[in-house]
């Protein structure tokens, strides 16, 4: 019994790593968190039931220190301004926004995450992508 839960824990943690497609540190350790839970539950209580249990815990917790870290990472940037960076709109195209920032013009964001931080090649603002 304890072989086949080590192999869904197993196979729960591999399953995290493949599908997660958030490239965000807040999806990162969530991913992170429920592979770690996983195997950890599953090994603790040699039951499907815990490795399940286990790699919700860890998901919760991963994500919420992930956030953490894309806050911290922000903080770099300088102060916050109130009321946060304000989001570019999509623009229509795959891969470009616009920027919030006047002229708003089109800004490439292939490679960045959903919800980082982009600095506006002509203006040199910050905002968030969508």
């Amino acid at each position: 019994m304890n072989r086949n839960c080590f192999i869904v824990g197993s196979l729960i943690a591999l399953g995290s790593f493949l599908l997660n497609s958030c490239e965000s540190p807040a999806g990162t350790g969530a991913g992170y968190g429920a592979a770690a839970g996983a195997i950890i539950g599953g090994a603790a209580t040699g039951h499907i039931r815990g490795a399940a249990i286990g790699a919700a815990a860890g998901a919760a917790t991963g994500a919420l220190i992930g956030h953490a870290i894309a806050e911290e990472r922000a903080r770099e940037y300088g102060p916050v301004p109130p009321g946060g960076y304000p989001y570019a709109r999509w623009s229509g195209t795959r891969g470009l926004v616009v920027s919030p920032y006047p002229p708003h013009r089109l800004v490439d964001v292939r490679g960045i995450p959903h919800g980082a931080l982009v600095r506006d090649p002509s203006t040199g603002g910050l905002f968030r992508r969508p």
